[in-house]
């Protein structure tokens, strides 16, 4: 498995559904049935990666829009996307363009 850095590129799974309720998220992974719940912040995190995305620029969106240092966006992002691509929610491609 690549290792995650900002210039991968990553985009939700094409088995996963999901619905907003009430500024929280609910995903299903349809493989294996099991429901996975995000805050707001997961949420938002998670409508950014609808489209492929490399995560330097979700992490800038995110510096946008909450007060939070680029590191520490930076550290929580790719500590939050490894948790969601070692549940195989995600798709990761690693490097420009990829």
């Amino acid at each position: 498995m690549n290792a995650l850095s900002l210039g991968s590129c990553v985009k939700a799974g094409g088995d996963v559904a999901f619905r907003d309720l009430d500024g929280e998220m609910v995903l299903l992974d349809l493989r294996s049935g099991v429901y996975f719940s995000l805050d707001a912040v997961g949420a938002r995190i998670w409508q950014l990666l609808q489209q492929p995305a490399s995560l330097d620029r979700v992490r800038d969106a995110l510096v946008d829009e909450y007060e939070v240092s680029a590191l520490r966006c930076a550290v929580d992002l790719l500590a939050f996307v490894a948790v969601l691509r070692d549940k195989e929610l995600v798709e990761v491609a690693v490097g420009p363009g990829a």
